[in-house]
This record gives structure tokens, sequence and C-alpha cells, in this order.
């Protein structure tokens, strides 16, 4: 993996509507004053004193109207949505289903070449056995019956800066934080275990997570697929030296009613950059297990 530096822009960045909002009443204010100054007598100061509690009044009604808008939009977002049809199949299905999604991914390439891309069935773990809701309030329990070893190597010391045992990939920055502070149990860690890094764009440059990870020991590292992809194929940063799992949050559904697959460019993000060449080979020569969460 290369190091070439980190890029300032965020993957998933969302415009502001509150700043475009400030910026074009600050214009329109700016033209108001424009006509006062031009103007002359008493009734032109008048109306510009009439118009500026008006407009005061509207300005903060958008804003409370605004932030109504965003409180929905957060509430919608934290309450989880699971979809058990996929990650209930046994490990067969999966890989045909993973097979599947980098068809999508990869629609010029032929039988064979998507053939050399594949997943290994023994790569894929066998979690029909859980019988549990596959929400994050049961993935400790999921992780300790379902995945021991993993349960092990999670209260264990990291050897190395930047080189956990765990890739969990998720979709979105909101989700992503609500499985860091679920890792951070310390029915996994322990008194021992690695960070757990939190890895999306949102409001974190590259270059502060290439800093972070060359400086940590890292147990487990959740992340969407953009942040992760470019740690891994744009810096040296995180390493797969000590890689056993990788789980991929496919039961759970955002507020539109999307899987990890059903957007397609995160589902792009995760066969090109995370199961990346270093990451697949590592994955068909049976040493990094994937997991349908």
């Amino acid at each position: 993996m290369k190091l070439e530096g980190g890029d300032d822009l965020e993957d998933d960045f969302v415009p502001d509507d509150l700043v475009a909002l400030s910026e074009s009443e600050g214009e329109g204010e700016g033209a108001n004053n424009g006509e006062f100054i031009a103007g002359e007598g008493c009734e032109d100061e008048e109306d510009s004193t009439d118009l500026a509690p008006q407009a005061a009044k509207k300005r903060k009604r958008r804003e409370r109207e605004k932030e109504k808008k965003a409180k929905k939009r957060r509430l919608a977002e934290s309450v989880p949505s699971v979809d058990l049809a996929l990650a209930v199949k046994a490990p067969g299905e999966l890989a045909q289903y993973l097979s599947s999604m980098q068809h999508k991914t990869f629609p010029n390439l032929s039988e064979l070449e998507i053939g050399d891309l594949a997943i290994p069935v023994p790569s894929i773990t066998d979690t029909t056995s859980w019988t549990g809701p596959r929400t994050l309030d049961h993935l400790v329990d999921f992780i300790v019956e379902v995945l021991p070893s993993l349960r092990t190597r999670l209260s264990q010391k990291s050897k190395a800066n930047g080189s956990p045992t765990l890739l969990f990939i998720a979709g979105a920055a909101l989700r992503v934080a609500d499985i860091t502070r679920v890792l951070k149990n310390k029915a996994l860690r322990g008194e021992k275990g690695g960070e757990v890094a939190k890895l999306f764009s949102k409001h974190i440059k590259l270059a502060d997570h290439v800093t972070y990870l060359k400086q940590t020991r890292v147990g487990a590292a959740v992340g969407t697929p953009g942040r992760i992809g470019k740690l891994l194929c744009e810096t040296d940063a995180l390493t797969i030296s000590a890689l056993s799992h990788i789980i991929l949050d496919t039961s759970f559904r955002d507020a539109k009613n999307r899987t990890l697959f059903d957007i397609p460019e995160t589902r792009n993000e995760v066969f090109k950059t995370v199961l990346g060449s270093e990451v697949l080979k590592a994955i068909q020569a049976g040493k990094v297990q994937v997991v349908l969460f």
C-alpha cells in the first residue's frame, strides 16, 4: 500500500442548508442596505426600519423549521431496521450473493474474470447457528457465541500500530459511531484489548486518521467503505498484517430502507477498495474470514 497523502474532501459531505440559507439572506440584507443609503427622506427610513424585524422573524422561523427537519432525520436514522433474509443464509448462498454484487460493481468483466475475484465459500463464516436478533443490542453476544476466536483476539493487545484484527464495514457515519460504542464493551476488549478506531470522512480529514492510526494500537476498525478503502489503498497507516475478520453490516437498513449493498457508490467502494487486491488475496488464502451481520 502506498502513502500518497490524504485528501481534504469528505466522501459523504452534505451541504449545510443553514449555512446556505444564511448566505443568501446576507446577500438580501446587503441589497436592502444599499437601497437605504441611496434613498432619501424619512419615509425610506421608516420602511427599512419596518422591514428589519420582519426579515429577522422570517429567518428565525426558517431556522426553526430546518432544525425540526434535522431532528426528524436523526430520529429516523436512530431507529434500526433489520433485514435478516440475507445474513441468515448458509455460506454457499452468501458466496453466490457476493458474486452477484461483484457483477454489478464490475459489469464489463467476463465470467472468468469475476471468478478470479470470487470470495471462496470456506472464507465465509457460517452464522446460521445464531437465532437471535441481528441488532447492535445483541452484537456482543453474537461475537462471543458465533466468533469466539475473534472475541479472543479483540481482548489481546495489538502488536503493531494501525493493524486491527477486525474491520467492521458500515454504510454511514452515524451507524459507524453506534457500532464503535458497542465494540468498546469490556466483554469483548477485556482490560488489554486494543483501541476501537472510528473511521469515516464526515468532519475528519484523511490525514488526521493517518496520524491517529500510526500512533495507536487498534484492535478493531469500524468505518465506511469510502474511508477505510482510502486508508487501505492510498496510505500505509492501516495494515492487514493482523487482520482475521471482516464484518459486513448487511442486515441494517437506513432511513431510506437501503442496505450496505443497495447504494451503488457504497457497494462499489466495498469491492473495489476494501476488498481490493491485498485483502482479497488474504481472504482467498484463508487468512481472513468474511462475516455478514
